[in-house]
């Protein structure tokens, strides 16, 4: 089952952004907090979304997204910031229903885009997505600045 992530969802939603920080070999870089996440989900002015998997009552996979802008198109999009799924419960469809619970509420509410970032290494994933429907983006780079660089940047004005 599919649905949107309630507030009781938090500490499981939590858990498992920690998990996908594991899985995808950097823990130490995963600092987010229930409070945080519950703050940018259910506060004043909400900019963060999400659904989750539940499979007999157990918060099994979860995907978390906001919404972006093309000025190109003059339309939003929907930025897929996670999608995960415990290792125990792949195989069932929760990612394929997660994935497709995003692509519908694109569609329905008119979004232009539906876009997301994938380790180089991660085949499952990028195999995964590529039977979607998705195709790769080759032609753009994607850059960050954060931490230091970020705090550098900003001295710089």
């Amino acid at each position: 089952m599919i649905r949107g992530v309630r507030e009781s969802d938090v500490d499981a939603v939590v858990q498992l952004v920690h998990d996908l920080a594991e899985y995808e070999r950097a823990p130490q870089e995963c600092h987010l907090t229930a409070a945080q996440l519950g703050a940018a989900l259910f506060g004043p002015s909400p900019a963060l979304f999400g659904h989750v998997a539940e499979q007999d009552g157990e918060v099994v996979g979860m995907s978390l997204w906001f919404l972006s802008f093309s000025t190109w198109t003059g339309t939003h999009g929907i930025y897929l910031e996670d999608l995960y799924v415990r290792p125990e419960h792949r195989g069932g469809g929760h990612g394929r229903a997660l994935f497709l619970a995003l692509a519908k509420e694109a569609a329905d509410r008119g979004l232009g885009r539906f876009e997301w970032s994938v380790l180089d290494w991660n085949q499952s994933a990028i195999d995964f997505y590529e039977a979607m429907g998705a195709a790769r983006v080759n032609d753009w780079y994607r850059y960050r600045l954060a931490d230091e660089a970020l705090l550098k940047a900003a001295a710089r004005v």
